[in-house]
């Protein structure tokens, strides 16, 4: 082809300094997000923030599938063109009428300025058509068009892209609003103990049971139902509702330490949980392939399914606010006076089969959902336009829209905390509880044991080694945190001469 004849260019008829120029252009952007997030990733470890050097970690791992997919997209294009189906395959569950995408393919074309750079550039991916020269002299079609192809290239990036930004987005919020309870931790730690003793008090005059407890009965227990529901659209996570889960959770699990920072804990416990909300997992992939199998005209999917991670934060901001309403309820039921301070006892039979974690994979689907919700919905904005049939009626896409926004926002700023807090009402703790050289210290002695294990089954001692490795990893821990609290209270001693 010669590049005088009006056809479209091949590379070796173009001017070599367009080539340079372009390439010049895309490396150079290349090279300022990559060294972007390598000196982001160097601040986060200066300021030894692990947890989130790790999820940005896991934001590279997603970018470079997606430049898989792309890859994939771009080297095996041709060869999805030459696979030929009958043309009666494709008249069945399409996402709009034929009479209207013929309308579209002759009217419309979108006046949003991304259109230009999205749509617009969709023959780069072209061949001239030749897959469907070749399907056609079959008397059938290819099985997915090369414009189809570069549409659906462009869905998943802006999908990834959206999805990390609304969780960055949705962990910023919410972590603000987790320390503003700084507040409430550092007025515990003021508190001194004292050898007084301690008075007795009636239950039902501690403020967590007032607020908390609704008495006992069938009938109370829809109303604690319906209370938790209320209970996470305003004032979700209370101070004495602060200091009474804190409580439980020291004197259950370091009860040696009343001082410990409760909340620190907390933080870094949401921040290590952090990197899996941020990530795009298997099962998320699978919930797009059924949402593209099942948008068809008339089926109206896209709006129906914009209630299901609505639904679904509802239900687990009423299961986090009920699993405080039951431990109130166990402590107003057991105890009429009590001596002393209120305390809890977290448990793992409060959350739903019996795993706290589940949760959190509700959360990272809620937060995937609704990015998806937003994504598809710029994504056909800026590709078709708004009258698209695909974007359906005005009236289903303001709801969307609505919904989206509402659960950003109660997600962010109820839903978050109460899973920082609620889920350390478990029956066991995280590791994020120790700092990084505690726990280096405890890998490393952990491997040391499997060593020493390993040994000993080589010299046909198994039997003794079992029993040996569990007091041996208790000793050390309980040497290591004896350091650590012995150095802390060296330092105070240093302080204060």
């Amino acid at each position: 082809m010669a590049g005088g004849e009006g056809g479209e260019a091949p590379l070796e008829f173009t001017p070599t300094w367009i080539v340079a120029a372009v390439c010049s252009i895309i490396v150079f952007i290349s090279l300022f997000v990559e060294r972007f997030l390598h000196y982001l990733g160097k601040a986060l470890k200066k300021k030894n923030q692990k947890p989130l050097f790790e999820a940005l970690q896991k934001v590279k791992e997603e970018l470079m599938l997606l430049g898989f997919i792309s890859l994939l997209l771009t080297v095996f294009q041709g060869a999805i063109q030459k696979i030929c189906i009958p043309e009666g395959w494709t008249k069945r569950m399409l996402p709009c009428k034929e009479e209207e995408l013929e309308a579209a393919t002759t009217e419309h074309v979108s006046s949003a300025f991304f259109a230009s750079v999205l749509s617009g550039g969709r023959r780069l991916l072209s061949e001239s058509g030749f897959g469907e020269e070749h399907c056609k002299r079959k008397g059938k079609v290819p099985l997915l068009s090369l414009e189809a192809i570069h549409q659906l290239h462009i869905f998943i990036f802006v999908l990834a892209i959206t999805h990390v930004i609304f969780s960055v987005l949705t962990m910023l919020l919410g972590g603000a609003r987790i320390r503003q309870w700084k507040h409430w931790e550092d007025s515990i730690q003021k508190e001194t103990i004292g050898d007084a003793p301690k008075k007795i008090t009636h239950v039902h005059q501690f403020e967590f049971i007032k607020d908390r407890f609704k008495g006992i009965g069938k009938d109370s227990l829809i109303h604690g139902w319906l209370h938790s529901f209320v209970k996470q659209f305003y004032g979700s996570v209370t101070k004495s509702d602060y200091t009474t889960m804190r409580l439980g959770f020291i004197m259950t699990h370091c009860r040696g330490n009343p001082k410990f920072d409760f909340h620190r804990y907390m933080v870094r416990a949401i921040e290590a949980d952090f990197k899996k909300v941020v990530g795009i997992s298997w099962y998320l992939w699978i919930f797009v392939v059924i949402f593209l199998l099942l948008n068809v005209n008339g089926w109206h999917t896209y709006f129906w399914i914009a209630f299901v991670p609505l639904l679904l934060l509802l239900a687990v901001g009423t299961k986090l606010e009920h699993v405080i309403t039951q431990l109130a309820h166990e402590v107003a039921e057991k105890h009429s006076a009590i001596q002393g301070d209120l305390i809890v006892q977290p448990s793992d039979d409060h959350f739903w089969f019996h795993r706290p974690r589940i949760v959190l994979y509700l959360i990272h689907f809620i937060l995937f959902q609704n990015a998806f919700e937003i994504a598809f919905f710029f994504w056909i904005l800026t590709t078709y336009g708004f009258d698209s049939c695909i974007m359906d009626h005005a009236g289903f896409i303001i709801p969307r829209l609505a919904i989206g926004v509402i659960i950003q926002l109660l997600c962010s700023y109820s839903t978050l905390p109460l899973y920082a807090i609620v889920t350390q009402m478990g029956s066991s703790f995280k590791k994020a509880i120790f700092d990084e050289h505690v726990q280096e210290g405890l890998v490393g002695w952990a491997r040391k044991v499997k060593r020493r294990k390993g040994t000993k089954m080589d010299n046909g001692v198994a039997g003794s080694s079992h029993s040996s490795a569990a007091p041996y990893v208790k000793i050390e821990m309980q040497k290591l945190v004896g350091q650590k609290e012995e150095g802390k209270s060296g330092d105070a001693n240093t302080d204060t001469q």
